[in-house]
């Protein structure tokens, strides 16, 4: 068994939990879906098994996910879902009370804070902290935040989109949009409604995103088939989507993430501005993974912008760094917020 001094990081996303245990890296990776029998409020499955349920359950069993825009939604089923991933992990690694870190996005009020800290105490946890998002994804990118100089990360997650200037291992300014990868899907299922008369579900939106789905129309030509329920006779129907289809169809969102980023970098300071024009931006979260919208925000901040390397695990990782930081001040970058524990 593990001592005491076991050390795991949560990222608690809206649509993937991922977790990171000291010395093993990113040991789990799931998605945030649990499934329930409505009458008796018993849980059924969760993560993999149960986003395999979605949209093809009975009756009386609904798959949900217990937190949307990067909070927790369902503060029991959430907790169900945490204490699962940490004993799966747990039976992996043989801890025994680790102390846990949990990213939370930037905009996040005081209850939802102590929402998140009750869920982690809950399961075990001997300590919990929390970390804001954009600050864990920095420093798993692998930026520098220790220096003066500005660096800029934009984490595109499920939920929530978080934008973040930091310098001398602090945050100088942060905007969290409630605009992410699940409004992409919504957007694709409402425009697919519309134009095409057919039914799909989340699942097949995701898959339209993932195939076809572009910010940038200029730089991707590409179709797919996918099936739903035709509205006007009620019987399945195959449709073609296109790259096109699907860029006008999450145009608006892509749109607000944009303007946000730009609204953040005209209120940064102009010595801040020098270095970001010479630095870029980096793009974080399993949303940077829409095609082309490094592109699209290169071209409308005209300021470089690169995606991580592996952005999906970016805040998982960043936590590894954190808990180096607390544990060894002498590393500790000035600015770094220390007190990152919620009474």
């Amino acid at each position: 068994m593990l001592g005491m001094g076991t050390d795991i990081g949560v990222d608690l996303g809206t649509a993937t939990v991922l977790i990171y245990v000291a010395g093993k890296g990113v040991v789990l990776r799931e998605p945030s879906v649990v499934a329930i029998e409505q009458d008796s409020k018993k849980v059924l499955a969760i993560g993999e098994d149960a986003r395999r349920m979605i949209g093809r359950t009975p009756g009386n069993i609904v798959a949900i996910r217990p937190l949307k825009d990067g909070v927790i939604a369902n503060y029991e089923v959430t907790e169900a879902m945490l204490r699962h991933f940490l004993t799966k992990v747990a039976a992996k690694s043989l801890f025994s009370r680790p102390r846990v870190m949990v990213c939370v996005p930037s905009g996040v009020t005081g209850v939802e804070k102590r929402a998140v800290l009750q869920a982690a105490t809950e399961v075990g946890a001997r300590s919990t902290l929390l970390i804001e998002e954009p600050l864990a994804a920095a420093l798993g990118a692998g930026l520098d935040i220790a220096t003066p100089g500005a660096n800029m990360v934009v984490d595109v997650g499920g939920g929530t989109t978080d934008i973040a200037v930091l310098s001398l291992g602090g945050v100088v300014m942060s905007e969290s949009l409630r605009m992410a990868g699940d409004k992409f899907d919504e957007s694709i299922v409402r425009y697919v409604r519309k134009e095409h008369n057919v039914l799909i579900g989340e699942r097949t939106a995701e898959e339209i995103k993932i195939k076809v789905g572009t910010a940038y129309p200029k730089a991707r030509d590409a179709s797919v088939e996918v099936r739903g329920r035709d509205l006007v006779g009620g019987l399945p129907k195959t449709i073609l989507v296109t790259s096109q289809e699907a860029a006008e169809a999450i145009a608006e969102c892509v749109t607000a993430i944009v303007d946000r980023v730009k609204n953040v970098l005209e209120r940064v300071p102009p010595e801040l501005s020098a270095d970001l024009a010479e630095r870029g931006i980096v793009l974080t979260g399993g949303g940077s993974l829409l095609h082309g919208l490094d592109l699209l925000l290169a071209e409308e901040t005209h300021v470089p912008v690169r995606v991580a390397d592996d952005p999906i695990s970016c805040v998982a990782r960043g936590t590894a760094i954190a808990f180096e930081y607390l544990i060894n001040p002498s590393k500790r970058p000035h600015g770094f917020p220390v007190e990152t524990k919620a009474r």
